[in-house]
């Protein structure tokens, strides 16, 4: 169960990556969003959820990972907590099932071509 102060803490650490990421120059996070964060109640550790339009979403994940020390200095800097918490970058399963769903329901509209 996810507490008020623990939703808080997620919402303000996914606007603080949101803008760093924005200001990153790897070319393989420009079509990159955050989509959630996940902190453990004690703050060590935050997983966070990004969204992909690039087809090398593995290369999306490397990237962020050698971002991740900058990343975790901008949390450091902008957001006042016990402790900044270790990243860890996965795909957004939700985003991708949602898209897997849409293309299901594409697919059976009948006599729409384009």
């Amino acid at each position: 169960m996810t507490t008020p102060r623990m939703l808080r803490v997620n919402s303000i650490l996914r606007e603080v990556l949101a803008e760093e990421v924005e200001k990153l120059s790897d070319t393989r996070l420009e079509l990159v969003s955050i989509t959630g964060v996940d902190t453990a109640p004690n703050l060590r550790k935050a997983v966070v959820f990004v969204d992909a339009l690039a087809e090398d979403k593995d290369g999306v994940l490397e990237a962020l990972r050698a971002a991740g020390p900058r990343l975790q200095r901008a949390i450091g800097r902008e957001v006042r907590i016990k402790y900044t918490p270790v990243l860890e970058f996965e795909i957004d399963s939700g985003v991708v099932a949602g898209e897997r769903i849409e293309q299901i329901l594409r697919d059976l509209q009948p006599g729409e071509e384009e």
